[in-house]
């Protein structure tokens, strides 16, 4: 069956800042620039598997401190308490706010976790050049992308808290090292979703001399 041409296989680009179409120029090497925006226009986004694998590993390893170091210090007159991500959740759970212990759990642990694997093996799946699920690892990029910026529950709450308390004098809130760690990752996940390139996924079922597959 005949399939339908692909943007790049018409000769055309779309610029990443405003969407604006525009001819491949027939010198690969020439910059192009977007004619309503002027921002530089590439068929596929530079060094995009690269990129994204140096932010995927610089969370990674930022997620171990994030995860084991103090992301939040009270001191009281009763005395200086540290508490890390999951200590707070242990505690939102035996104190019987399950859901709340729930939702910090997911936010603050799962998603930036889940996100970082997802990364990974989405970018492994493009420089295999595998042509499998094609719809789905796009859906899933889709959903990587989305809620990624929802993972800063934590720094939220120490923000509030820290106001609050303060403001009633009761004790010192102070945010830990685990906090600038935490606000690392997310940020860095957030990068690594936006340098990759998710037409990647769907570049070898183009490939000449082999048939279009089932997606």
């Amino acid at each position: 069956m005949k399939r339908d041409l692909t943007a790049r296989e018409a000769g055309l680009m779309s610029c990443h800042v405003c969407g604006q179409l525009a001819h491949i120029p027939a010198d690969r090497a020439a910059l192009l620039r977007c004619p309503r925006c002027r921002a530089p226009m590439h068929p596929r986004k530079p060094a995009s598997v690269s990129t994204t694998w140096a932010l995927i590993i610089a969370s990674a390893v930022l997620f171990v401190p994030a995860n084991l170091l103090p992301m939040m210090t009270t001191s009281s007159l009763l005395g200086r308490q540290q508490d890390t991500i999951m200590s707070g959740v242990v505690f939102l759970w035996q104190s019987g706010s399950w859901p709340l212990a729930a939702v910090v759990f997911f936010a603050s642990i799962m998603v930036p976790l889940l996100k970082i694997i997802a990364l990974a093996w989405l970018t492994v799946t493009v420089q295999r050049r595998s042509r499998r699920s094609v719809m789905q690892r796009t859906r899933l990029y889709r959903i990587v992308e989305f809620v990624g910026r929802w993972s800063m529950l934590d720094i939220y709450v120490i923000t509030i808290l820290v106001a609050l308390v303060n403001f009633r004098g009761l004790a010192t809130i102070e945010a830990g090292p685990a906090a600038i760690a935490f606000g690392a990752v997310v940020v860095l996940t957030m990068f690594a979703a936006m340098s990759f390139d998710p037409r990647l996924i769907w570049d070898p079922l183009t490939e000449p001399g082999k048939p279009a597959a089932h997606v």
